[in-house]
């Protein structure tokens, strides 16, 4: 049968619309498309299917108002419907499930040197540490970030604060689990950075507003979730991040340097709080004599000199340290990054209080962004216009009543099943490890909790898996996590 060039035509328009429409910068808010895959996990072949999808927010008439953008992982050829559920978060707020996603737990990671760095060509590479092969993973998008997006009139005061953003992920969480049948599944949360507050949060909304009980919450790189540790606290617990950052540049004296740093950093942590600390209390009070010895004391362990520490009031702000550290060193006036020390940057002029940029991001951003743009686009065939944003606009954010850390709390003393762990690395100047460790510390005051608590530290910074040893060891971290927060047959009592 032959077919007129008039229908050859139409049919051609008709198709070259379809795809337009395909293309475009609005977003489906409730589609899903999956394709098969296998990976090797510790010499082990893992197969997999691989979902990218958007699943819709409603609001509480049930009205549509966003669609969050994910890709969820599920193992195939196992039959066991108590199979882990890990929901992972990165963090912000604004900052899309790039980092984790392709760089940590995945089934891909991206193409980076052994410490890193960006190479060239971009792109990913299987991950053989992923614990897909003890837990099925769910990478998210909060609103604004990624390919999520609000409908056209949406209220943005439902989304951009600490309790929205909890509230409206929690329901849409329930409402996932439920469309993938993961009701019987131990479920774990993992957030990074900002994601941490998040999944702090969540850990309670979910137990008391959607039902829904929790194995294990691990807080990678946290922020203070809530808990008060401002003023001659935060000042003080800076010098244990100083004296690592400044190990790893090989700025300390030679009986320090001399040591690994992990066991270097207990008597650093031990002078913080039981000398600087307390010296930071006195004030103006501190005699000269004391003031001197203290400053003589935190140069040794930072890399600074007294009189640097004498100007700055026993107080040098991290700022001061990334621009200074480095000042004058025979390789060059060189700052160090924010996020993670161990990277350097170049700066217009020696002198100031504080680096030009972070050049550790911009060395991320130099390797994430075609990485995953390349991934989901071609390997995993999501076709549209939209710009996954790295980060997002979600600004101005509603920190108001963050009280995520003791709802953490309040959500292990609710559920004997709940367990924390804390990944840091120690070159991490923006939320370091001493805090993390402080966090910990002061989560649950009564100390009766204190055995479901744990912390991993790590030779690297804010995103510690980027280092290829990390990437090993924190990954195994998380699996023995997970393995060791599944009950079996223990009943939930105390």
């Amino acid at each position: 049968m032959r077919i007129p060039l008039m229908i050859i035509a139409l049919l051609a328009i008709l198709s070259t619309c379809v795809h337009a429409q395909e293309l475009n910068r609005e977003l489906n808010m409730d589609m899903a498309q999956t394709s098969e895959h296998s990976v090797k996990i510790g010499g082990q072949t893992v197969n997999y299917v691989a979902e990218i999808g958007v699943q819709p927010v409603y609001d509480d008439k049930g009205m549509v108002v966003a669609g969050l953008h994910y890709t969820y992982y599920k193992r195939t050829g196992v039959n066991d419907p108590n199979r882990p559920l890990l929901i992972s978060f990165n963090g912000g707020p604004g900052s899309g499930s790039v980092w984790m996603h392709l760089a940590y737990t995945g089934p891909k990671v991206l193409n980076i040197d052994d410490e890193g760095y960006p190479v060239q060509p971009y792109g990913v590479s299987d991950n053989p540490y992923s614990v897909l092969d003890v837990s099925d993973i769910v990478y998210v998008n909060p609103v604004n970030t990624g390919f999520s997006r609000m409908v056209e009139g949406a209220k943005r005061e439902m989304f951009f604060g600490v309790n929205q953003d909890i509230q409206y992920l929690a329901d849409w969480l329930s409402n996932f689990v439920s469309r993938k049948n993961r009701w019987r599944s131990p479920k774990f949360l993992i957030g990074e950075s900002y994601g941490t507050t998040r999944v702090s949060g969540l850990a309670l909304e979910l137990q008391e507003a959607r039902w829904m009980y929790l194995n294990g919450v691990i807080l990678v790189s946290p922020t203070d979730i809530g808990i008060e540790r401002n003023g001659i606290v935060k000042a003080a617990n800076r010098l244990p991040y100083f004296a690592a950052a400044a190990w790893y540049h090989n700025k300390l004296p030679a009986d320090l340097q001399g040591k690994d740093l992990v066991d270097m950093l207990p008597e650093v942590e031990a002078f913080t709080r039981d000398k600087l600390l307390p010296a930071l209390a006195a004030g103006a009070m501190l005699s000269d004599a004391d003031r001197q010895q203290i400053a003589e004391a935190a140069a040794r362990y930072s890399g600074l000199d007294a009189q640097e520490w004498l100007d700055n009031n026993l107080m040098p702000s991290t700022s001061y340290f990334w621009k200074n550290l480095l000042r004058g060193d025979e390789d060059g006036n060189f700052t160090v990054g924010r996020l993670d020390s161990r990277y350097k940057g170049i700066d217009g002029r020696a002198a100031g209080e504080r680096p030009d940029y972070n050049s550790e991001l911009t060395s991320w951003l130099h390797s994430f962004t075609p990485a995953i743009n390349y991934y989901l686009r071609e390997e995993l065939g999501f076709k549209t216009d939209l710009q996954y944003n790295m980060f997002g606009p979600v600004r101005p954010w509603d920190r108001s009543g963050d009280r995520t850390g003791p709802n953490l709390r309040q959500a292990m003393a609710e559920n004997p099943y709940l367990n924390v762990m804390i990944q840091s690395g120690y070159f991490d100047g923006a939320t370091n490890y001493y805090d993390a460790k402080y966090n910990m510390w002061h989560l649950d005051p009564s100390g009766r909790m204190k055995d479901r608590l744990s912390f991993k530290g790590y030779y690297s910074g804010h995103m510690m898996y980027l280092r290829r040893e990390d990437l090993k060891n924190a990954n195994q971290d998380v699996r023995d996590f997970i393995k060791r927060s599944l009950p079996g047959s223990r009943s939930a009592k105390y």
